[in-house]
């Protein structure tokens, strides 16, 4: 039951969107109403106003850590790993659909990434330093965000091996970081994607 609960609680620690929150308390527009048109830090960055972006962030990331770290301290004795794993993977399942924001959310990255600190800090900066290195190479937040959901399940293979709890949920985790930038996949393929510093399309 105590899974159970955790679990739950997960979910509607993800389902906060700290974008929608930030932008309210700094009067920016709605994330969701410009630009990309996703509730996320990239999105919010692109309204020019950067401490803005980095609350997001930092937001959304430590929701993520702290749905792991709840399941961790609160899960019964010999079931943390499980629990911890169903947390995170529920909380960026928040992210992405919000009970309080009509089930419309992000992309789900900085959230993953906070679980992925939860798991471990070696695989977090594994997964941060992946991402920074993508980025600065190929300027696109969508490349480095599917390179490093790519990447993490690799990493949490040689950290934790296929039969821990961790594999499982970083797997689902990198489905959905992927599925949710198929729109992205189209726009790199037809080589419209937005990269840093440049304008966002509508719906890109």
């Amino acid at each position: 039951m105590t899974t159970v609960v955790l679990a739950i609680a997960a979910y509607l620690v993800g389902s906060v969107s700290f974008a929608v929150i930030v932008s309210r308390v700094f009067r920016l527009p709605d994330p969701r109403t410009y630009g990309s048109g996703n509730p996320g830090a990239t999105n919010v960055l692109r309204s020019g106003n950067k401490a803005a972006a980095l609350l997001t962030l930092v937001g959304d990331a430590l929701k993520g850590w702290l749905a792991v770290w709840l399941a961790q301290r609160f899960a019964p004795a010999g079931d943390a790993g499980t629990a911890m794993a169903i947390a995170g993977a529920l909380s960026v399942i928040g992210h992405m659909y919000p009970l309080f924001h009509r089930f419309q959310g992000g992309k789900g990255v900085a959230t993953a990434l906070g679980v992925l600190f939860g798991f471990s800090v070696y695989l977090g900066l594994g997964a941060m330093s992946t991402w920074l290195i993508i980025a600065v190479f190929f300027r696109m937040s969508s490349v480095a965000s599917m390179i490093t959901a790519l990447f993490a399940p690799f990493a949490t293979w040689l950290l934790f091996g296929v039969t821990h709890p961790f594999f499982a949920s970083v797997v689902l985790l990198a489905v959905l970081l992927i599925y949710r930038h198929r729109r992205n996949i189209k726009n790199i393929l037809a080589g419209t994607e937005n990269r840093f510093g440049q304008k966002a399309r509508p719906g890109v």
